[in-house]
């Protein structure tokens, strides 16, 4: 199995789904944003605040190009897709998974999360919204997550794959 990736926005559900897909299909998951903290030894917000956005993305960058690319489950973080660089990559050795969810939604999921340093105010959440969406829809498959159990969404993202 080539790598599957996962992305979609913040909230969207990429790191609960990967991790049940793990579990299904006895296929290792890593996440980037974990990968990024063990490796600076910073949280994101850290990162964000100490060095910037632009640094914490060349970070995402690099991780996502040392991890395998088969027989693994690779999330993503929510802004991996507004580097051309790492879009093509992930199309390239594998498996695009973009997992859509109604910004309304998002919203109320991440209501008090204080932990997402671009979910600041709800008008520029919108706003990146909006800008990423294009990118994300260059995905090879869409799942939508809105008001949808984790064990639906498994299914239709099986059902997805082997239909195509």
């Amino acid at each position: 199995m080539k790598a599957l990736y996962v992305t979609g926005f913040m909230g969207s559900g990429k790191t609960t789904i990967g991790r049940a897909l793990s579990e299904r299909w006895n296929v290792p998951v890593i996440d980037t944003d974990e990968q990024v903290e063990m490796r600076t030894g910073k949280r994101v917000r850290e990162i964000f605040e100490q060095e910037g956005e632009m640094a914490f993305r060349r970070y995402e960058t690099d991780i996502l190009k040392s991890l395998p690319a088969e027989n693994i489950i690779i999330t993503t973080g929510g802004g991996v897709v507004g580097k051309e660089e790492n879009r093509r990559w992930m199309q390239e050795h594998g498996t695009v998974l973009y997992l859509y969810c109604e910004p309304q939604h998002i919203v109320q999921r991440l209501r008090g999360d204080t932990t997402r340093p671009l979910f600041q105010e709800t008008e520029s959440f919108f706003a990146l919204f909006r800008s990423r969406q294009s990118l994300y829809e260059e995905a090879h498959y869409t799942v939508d997550t809105t008001n949808k159990a984790i064990e639906d969404i498994i299914n239709e993202i099986e059902e997805t794959i082997k239909r195509k």
